[in-house]
């Protein structure tokens, strides 16, 4: 037998751009298609489609080949900022990407398809104080998501079950929690809580400024999951039997202060915290990772210090390397 064929949607970006090289490393040919290529560092892929996954064709063509594994990673997303002022077109871009991958990968003989959800088709009324429960997976109904990025997430699990339970596509569906790490967007208003966080750290440490600017109090909480994790979590998933929706997060939580100071004391310096007005999304959110445990007899093992050590040794560099300054790793 040949290699197995995977496509990986959505490898230009963050999240994708780490999992095609993972994949890679098991051996899989992998087709990589994004509207863009990944901004750091060449993709790992065999092949390299730039594909608008909106348009039905491109997803005809992105599926073609004797292609027998999905990772439908491709997202219009971003950080808190990006998701609270794009509701429209989020909801219509995503919901294209979505519907025209899954019927594409049916069409053309795709055996396994995992669906890329989020924590945030969890209920508002949830997560509305900073010391929540750890969220399962069957709390996402009775369904409330925040916002059209949660809804559109939740709508797409269940267009998943549905093509498993008429068509007999094998679907699995992972739902990320606050996934950080290396080569993702750290700037620009796409980036997430810890890239922005470690920026404004690297910023102050080499400019000798120590007010670092925090949206709202500080006191909204949040698990983070590092990036090998999540793809460890991805490719265990895509590996099971499992077929319901699914937690892929740490479950240790944590306040955007807290995660601040930790940022500060890896960078060796003293911050002073500043609160402005911003979006905050939900005041509290943590995975249970019970069924994690029980479906996969693993569960996210980096230490969130650990992978904020190695998130912020890049992003200092890459915040050196534009000040114009010699880079210098971090001890």
């Amino acid at each position: 037998m040949g290699q197995v064929k995977v496509l990986v949607t959505g490898a230009g970006g963050f999240i994708g751009h780490h999992l095609v090289r993972h994949l890679k490393e098991q051996g899989y040919w992998v087709r990589g298609v994004d509207v863009k290529a990944p901004q750091y560092e060449d993709s790992a892929a065999d092949q390299y489609f730039r594909f608008d996954l909106r348009d039905q064709q491109n997803c005809h063509l992105a599926t073609l080949g004797d292609i027998e594994e999905v990772y439908a990673l491709a997202a219009d997303m971003g950080g808190m900022g990006y998701i609270t002022a794009n509701d429209a077109k989020i909801l219509h871009d995503n919901t294209l990407i979505n519907v025209n991958t899954i019927e594409a990968a049916r069409r053309n003989g795709v055996t396994r398809y995992l669906y890329a959800s989020s924590a945030c088709v969890y209920p508002e009324h949830l997560q509305e104080t900073p010391d929540i429960a750890p969220l399962r997976e069957e709390d996402a109904y009775p369904a409330q998501p925040q916002d059209a990025y949660g809804w559109e997430k939740l709508i797409a699990e269940r267009l998943c079950q549905y093509y498993t339970q008429d068509y007999g596509l094998e679907t699995r569906i992972a739902r990320f929690h606050n996934v950080f790490g290396p080569l993702g967007t750290w700037d620009g208003g796409r980036e997430k809580a810890p890239a922005a966080i470690c920026r404004k750290v690297a910023y102050a440490k080499l400019t000798g400024d120590p007010v670092v600017e925090i949206w709202g109090d500080g006191q909204q909480t949040r698990s983070f999951c590092y990036i090998d994790d999540c793809v460890t979590g991805l490719y265990k998933l895509m590996r099971s039997d499992y077929g319901e929706p699914l937690n892929l997060g740490q479950d240790r939580m944590v306040t955007i202060s807290e995660l601040a100071h930790l940022v500060a004391e890896i960078a060796g310096i003293e911050i002073e915290l500043v609160h402005v007005d911003g979006p905050q999304g939900v005041r509290g959110r943590n995975s249970d990772n019970t069924r994690l445990r029980e479906v996969l007899g693993w569960e996210p093992e980096i230490s969130l210090e650990d992978g904020l050590r190695r998130t912020y040794a890049w992003i200092e560099d890459q915040l050196r390397e534009r000040l114009g300054l010699e880079t210098a790793q971090v001890a």
